[in-house]
C-alpha cells in the first residue's frame, strides 16, 4: 500500500524538479516546445501499450475500453470546461497568463491533469506488485515540460518562487494520494473494471494532450516538434519493450 503511494510521489516529483529548473535558468521558447513535444510523444506511447492494450487485454472483448476511453475524454473535457471557465484556461502557458486566472482554479487545473496517471501507477502495483517501469517513466518524463511551462508562467505572472515550489510540491502529495487511492479501491475490482479505469486514464491523458499540451508544443517548438514526439514514443516504446 505505502509503495503505491511512494511511486506516485516519486512520479510527481519531477514535477518540484522542473518547476526548480525552470526558476534558476532561462528555458528557451523553442526548447521548452521541443521538450514538451517530447513528452507529449512519451505519454502517447504509454497510454497505447501499457493503457489501452493492457485495458483490452484483461477486458477479454467486453467493451470497457471503449467505455472507458470515451468516458475519460468527456470526464476531462467537462472539468477543463469548468476550470477554464473558473480562471484555470492558461494553467501551462509560459508567458505570464496566469495573472489573468484564478490562484484555485489553476492549482485545480493542474491536480486534474495529474490524478489519472497517478491512479494508474497505484493500480500497476496492485495488479504486479511492483511498479510499471515504462508508464513510471512516462508520467515522471511527461510532468518535466509542464513544470517547466508552468513555472515560467507563474513567475512571471508575479507568483514568488515558494509558492510556485509549494504548489509543485503539493500536487505531488496529492498524486501519491491519488496511486494509493488507485491500489486501495481495486483491490477486489474486477478485470472488466480495471480495464474500464484503465482506459479511463488513457482517454483522459490523450484529451489532454490534444487541448493543451501538444497546441503549447508547437506553438514554441514549431515543425521540428513532430520529430520531437515520434522520438519520445520510440523511447517510451522501447522501455516498454523491455520492461
Amino acid at each position: 500500500m505505502l509503495e503505491a503511494f511512494a511511486w506516485g510521489l516519486v512520479a510527481a516529483s519531477t514535477l518540484i524538479a522542473g518547476g526548480a529548473i525552470a526558476l534558476r535558468f532561462e528555458v528557451g521558447e523553442r526548447t521548452l516546445g521541443l521538450v514538451m513535444a517530447f513528452g507529449s510523444g512519451v505519454l502517447i506511447s504509454a497510454v497505447a501499450f501499457e493503457l489501452v492494450q493492457e485495458g483490452f487485454d484483461k477486458a477479454g472483448g467486453q467493451g470497457s475500453v471503449a467505455l472507458g476511453l470515451l468516458a475519460g475524454a468527456m470526464t476531462f473535457y467537462v472539468g477543463d470546461l469548468l476550470i477554464d471557465r473558473m480562471g484555470g484556461a492558461d494553467r501551462k502557458d509560459s508567458d505570464g497568463a496566469q495573472a489573468e486566472g484564478s490562484a484555485l482554479a489553476i492549482v485545480l487545473g493542474i491536480v486534474l491533469d495529474g490524478v489519472p496517471e497517478s491512479i494508474v501507477l497505484g493500480l500497476s502495483v496492485l495488479a504486479a506488485g511492483t511498479v510499471s517501469v515504462a508508464f513510471l517513466a512516462a508520467v515522471a518524463v511527461s510532468n518535466v515540460p509542464e513544470a517547466f511551462a508552468a513555472s515560467s508562467g507563474l513567475a512571471r505572472a508575479g507568483w514568488r518562487e515558494r509558492r510556485i515550489l509549494g504548489l509543485w510540491t503539493a500536487v505531488a502529495v496529492v498524486s501519491g494520494l491519488a496511486a494509493l487511492f488507485g491500489y486501495t479501491v481495486f483491490d477486489t475490482a474486477s478485470a472488466g473494471t480495471v480495464a474500464f479505469v484503465l482506459s479511463f486514464a488513457g482517454g483522459a491523458i490523450l484529451t489532454m494532450l490534444a487541448d493543451s499540451m501538444m497546441p503549447e508544443a508547437f506553438e514554441h517548438g514549431g515543425k521540428l516538434v513532430g520529430v520531437a514526439t515520434t522520438f519520445g514514443f520510440a523511447v517510451a516504446f522501447a522501455i516498454s519493450a523491455l520492461d
